[in-house]
């Protein structure tokens, strides 16, 4: 089969490659239909990921069909259409009982990171009861993509972590596709305020059409002004990092008020400067987290009864035989103005 391959920082290629067998009894392999690239993949490529090596096929999202089912698989079988999941969980460790699939003690963020991952023809995928999602018929199944795990992530580490309430003060310090994912998950609780930061006015302009309230480009270096003129000189309840540099979560601690919630979902790769200096008495609350995927089953719902449409996030097409093409048009989204792209197996 055909599977994108990791080569080590900077570096990766398109090859063939074995098609992946059921190794443990609560495998299943699914053909993928259609994939996408993440901005962890970037951090992959950029070698912030060291638990990747060198032969590893990256991704960690898609859509596809059970194409063959370990003997141990009961709520799965072959022909069944899927979501994906970015995160393996095993449902029984100590981590999984408490929720937090992500730690799971033998899965988690595992695929496209130390086993192989989805940006290929086929994969294999562990724990399949607990880390595949069923596809409801007629559902778009290349917005279902988004469910692998931005529109999660946005809403789990971003949204949840964050504490957005009805008429609360929102502001999201990267207007990339994660930070656009959390502004339309954030929508559910009514926040009276939405306010996107980025470098990038095409990018901003699309959260406007997204459903922020304001936007405010950075680059002049006013962003944390223009935010406490919009609050009244308060700043923001929730303060959303989706960039995942050192500059933007710095951006939080300026902006977020007092008794405010910093909810970090950025992948960061070098050192943060965090300014205990001036929070220690702000009664601010900061949260970390990689994706649990606990919500997918609610967002799925959500997408079905046309709450919130993923799609949205869609801007590029790509066939497998295009995926380095697609990397290129993806990690040079400011030039290119991508968001997610879509690649069919």
């Amino acid at each position: 089969m055909k599977a994108l391959v990791y080569k080590g920082p900077g570096k990766m290629a398109l090859e063939e490659h074995p098609k992946p067998v059921i190794a443990a009894a609560t495998d299943a392999v699914v053909k993928i239909l259609k994939t996408t690239i993440c901005g962890s993949d970037l951090h992959i490529l950029k070698g912030d990921v060291p638990t990747c090596t060198p032969g590893c096929i990256l991704g960690h999202e898609g859509v596809g069909v059970i194409e063959q089912v370990g003997t141990a698989v009961l709520a799965f079988q072959p022909g069944d259409h899927v979501i994906i999941s970015c995160i393996s969980s095993c449902g029984k460790c100590e981590h999984c009982r408490k929720g937090m699939y992500s730690h799971c003690t033998t899965g988690g963020w595992i695929l496209g990171n130390t086993i192989d991952g989805t940006q290929a023809e086929y994969v294999r995928i562990p724990y399949a009861d607990t880390s595949l999602y069923h596809i409801p018929v007629g559902t778009d199944e290349e917005a279902l993509v988004m469910l692998s795990d931005i529109l999660p992530t946005g809403f789990e580490a971003g949204v949840l972590n964050g504490k957005v309430q009805p008429g609360s003060t929102v502001a999201i310090v990267g207007s990339g596709p994660i930070g656009l994912a959390a502004l339309l998950t954030a929508q559910f609780y009514s926040p009276a305020k939405i306010i996107m930061i980025d470098l990038n006015d095409y990018r901003l302009a699309t959260a406007k059409r997204f459903g922020a309230t304001d936007v405010i480009n950075s680059t002049d270096g006013t962003a944390t002004e223009k935010v406490m003129k919009l609050t009244d000189g308060r700043g923001v309840d929730t303060a959303i990092e989706a960039v995942g540099v050192p500059a933007s979560f710095l951006q939080c601690q300026e902006i977020v008020a007092v008794g405010g919630h910093l909810a970090n979902i950025g992948v960061h790769g070098t050192k943060v400067d965090l300014h205990l200096e001036k929070l220690w008495d702000r009664n601010v609350t900061i949260t970390t987290r990689l994706v649990d995927t606990v919500t997918t089953p609610m967002l799925l719902k959500a997408v079905q009864a046309e709450k919130v449409d993923p799609k949205r996030l869609i801007t590029h097409h790509f066939k497998l035989d295009q995926i380095v093409e697609a990397y290129e048009t993806f990690g040079q989204a400011a030039k290119t103005n991508a968001l997610k792209v879509i690649i069919e197996a």
